[in-house]
């Protein structure tokens, strides 16, 4: 009997060289890359092949895990290039694994989130916001995400963790290309635990900065502000920003308004319109969509806006279009190597 083979070898070919099917197929099974991920990164296997290859039996034992379902797990994310099977059974980090060691850099923050299982109990409920436009935390959380958040602390900090490993990215991409000269004062609202400020503060030694959260973010922010000696230079304040922001000579915002539908941030930046002096600057730190049908991640964040926030992510027109409706005129986008674009307006 002889067997079949199939016409093409996924080895030897890149995820778009497969044909549709295959393609169609990879898409689809995508929840189970999620759901590996988040395995791999609990049992820190990309630190414990730091030094190099290891036998999956090896790996197993120092994890504590099963050692068939382990070696199941880390073949099948290799044949999407994270991890490589050197030897039978025996992996090796590749460049697509090497990123989610401990010592590497901030991805691996982020990923811990967005593969944690929050994500994938909750995108059971997707078709909620499909039918109704409306978040799946109702049907999957039993509340809103903020609200989700702060009666779980667990999950808040590795919510909390993640923004500041995206900040990590972000900001060293944006201080390289947008001049903050000539701020006194800049408030960061909803800035977290103050990495944004405190980064933009260290290059510019004259400036002062207020940050601005809810109370219990806050309060990791007054902790890691204290460790790193800058409590002359920065003051903690917390309350509702619908509601107030503290007065400064310009207001920073990270992947905030993104967070809202155009009412609500609308009325954020209408908060933040009465604390600025004439021509005070908004600068925004977000997603600019970009037209066409080309890879864009921020199309990606737009679908974890509506899921849970119920918040999207908008386009140059769309900015110009909201600023417009809070008394501010969009004055230039200033685009850098992160995903994240620095979107600036003046006070009208």
């Amino acid at each position: 009997m002889t067997t079949q083979v199939s016409q093409y070898s996924p080895s030897s070919l890149t995820t778009d060289q497969l044909p549709p099917e295959a393609q169609l197929y990879q898409l689809a099974l995508g929840f189970m890359v999620t759901a590996s991920l988040q395995e791999v990164l609990k049992a820190d296997i990309p630190d414990k092949l730091n030094a190099g290859p290891k036998p999956v039996a090896e790996l197993a034992k120092a994890s504590g895990l099963n050692e068939d379902a382990l070696y199941r797990v880390l073949r099948a994310l290799a044949s999407v290039g994270i991890f490589t099977e050197t030897s039978p059974r025996t992996f090796a980090n590749t460049p697509l694994s090497e990123p989610l060691r401990h010592d590497a850099g901030p991805l691996r923050g982020m990923l811990a989130f967005l593969t944690d299982p929050l994500h994938l109990r909750s995108y059971a409920h997707f078709d909620h916001c499909v039918r109704t436009g409306e978040t799946l935390c109702q049907p999957a959380l039993g509340m809103p995400i903020w609200d989700y958040f702060g009666a779980n602390p667990a999950e808040a900090r590795l919510f909390d963790d993640a923004m500041t490993a995206f900040s990590a990215v972000v900001v060293p991409a944006v201080l390289a290309t947008y001049d903050f000269s000539g701020i006194g004062t800049l408030v960061d609202v909803a800035g977290g635990h103050g990495f944004v400020l405190t980064s933009i503060l260290e290059k510019y030694p004259q400036m002062r900065g207020v940050l601005f959260d809810m109370e219990r973010v806050c309060v990791g922010a007054r902790e890691r502000i204290k460790k790193i000696g800058m409590e002359d230079r920065v003051r903690v304040e917390s309350g509702d920003f619908f509601k107030a922001v503290p007065q400064g000579d310009a207001i920073i915002m990270k992947h905030i308004i993104h967070d809202w539908t155009d009412a609500e941030a609308r009325m954020l930046l209408e908060s933040c319109h009465r604390a600025l002096p004439a021509n005070g600057k908004v600068i925004l730190l977000e997603t600019v969509l970009q037209p066409g049908n080309g890879p864009d991640m921020g199309k990606w964040i737009d679908l974890e806006m509506l899921a849970f926030p119920g918040g999207r992510e908008r386009s140059e027109e769309g900015f110009r279009n909201l600023f417009a409706s809070a008394g501010f005129k969009l004055t230039r986008i200033v685009p850098n190597e992160s995903p994240l674009a620095a979107v600036e307006a003046v006070k009208q």
